[in-house]
């Protein structure tokens, strides 16, 4: 069993891993290049051939951990490495002003459950214990009715979504949703 053998029946499945779980397409090449030297390296200590795809993706996850660690005790951090706080205000307050309306145009009582909890910060118990509900129906019906919160905008509006699933942009789907 050699590197030669085994690096390029896995090299495509480790880079997808390694893209799945590090933002910078460019860092996830270089963890690659870096896990293949430590499975160069590595390779001849592993005596059992039926572990070596566990132990490949768990040196990719040690990696990955190590380079997040670096990370964390650099000093300076470059404002293009902060990828994830590219959130813009002004679709956030654009939008901001649409939740009141479309949790007023679902049926009273979702409306009722999605102010108390989201709106005004009410924990979902202390809302369940008010309503005399269980726990557990609360938490169901609250899945439900952000659901419902979320069709409502999106027959409004159409969204891009960022890497992280924020929203990055919209447009109204026509000029006859007015409900915001």
């Amino acid at each position: 069993m050699t590197i030669e053998d085994i690096w390029p029946q896995y090299r495509s499945r480790l880079r997808a891993f390694l893209r799945s779980r590090v933002s910078n397409p460019e860092d996830a090449e270089d963890l690659l290049q870096e896990i293949s030297i430590k499975v160069f390296t590595g390779l001849p200590a592993l005596e059992d051939s039926a572990k070596l795809k566990p132990w490949l993706f768990q040196t990719a996850q040690r990696t990955i951990i190590d380079h997040y660690r670096k990370g964390a005790r650099a000093k300076s951090v470059h404002p293009d490495d902060l990828w994830y706080t590219s959130d813009d205000p002004a679709v956030r307050q654009d939008l901001e002003h649409c939740v009141e309306p479309f949790i007023q145009s679902l049926p009273a009582e979702t409306a009722r459950m999605l102010t108390a909890i989201d709106l005004q910060g009410m924990s979902q118990q202390s809302y369940a214990d008010q309503q005399g509900l269980p726990y557990s129906t609360l938490k169901s019906r609250l899945q439900k009715g952000r659901k419902e919160l979320r069709k409502a905008f999106e027959d409004c509006c159409n969204f891009s979504l960022d890497a992280r699933g924020s929203i990055a942009e919209y447009d109204q789907k026509s000029d006859t949703c007015k409900k915001c």
